[in-house]
């Protein structure tokens, strides 16, 4: 268990709040919203966004694959899509996300598969 798991209690939270668990600048965490479709927190009344353990969990991915494994945005993005996310049982577009995910699963391992063709065929020219 990691320590932002520990301290992770409360049923919403605010920027600031996910800005200390997760070592981010609220305009990173912004700026990411427009960039991952699977980070889209709610916001309440007053216009605050409330960020929920999914997306904490959907940010932490995120930051480990930016800031860890080099990951470029689109490769990021790529590799969110490939990877199952947890669903919300409150989200009414469930059935949609997980279409979605199974296409662009299979389109992944169709990449994954030209991808391997083309080492094949460069091995072919380099011998």
């Amino acid at each position: 268990m990691t320590n932002t798991d520990t301290e992770i209690k409360k049923l919403y939270y605010s920027i600031s709040e996910v800005c200390k668990l997760t070592d981010l600048k609220s305009y990173v965490l912004r700026y990411w919203e427009t960039e991952f479709r699977e980070l889209k927190p709610p916001k309440n009344r007053a216009g605050n966004r409330t960020y929920r353990k999914k997306d904490i969990d959907t940010i932490n991915k995120i930051k480990e694959l930016l800031y860890n494994k080099k990951f470029t945005i689109e490769g990021a993005r790529n590799q969110l899509a490939i990877t199952p996310q947890i669903s919300d049982s409150s989200d009414d577009d469930t059935t949609e996300k997980s279409k979605s995910t199974v296409t662009s699963t299979k389109e992944a391992s169709v990449l994954l598969e030209v991808r391997d063709q083309l080492k094949s065929i460069l091995d072919i020219i380099n011998t």
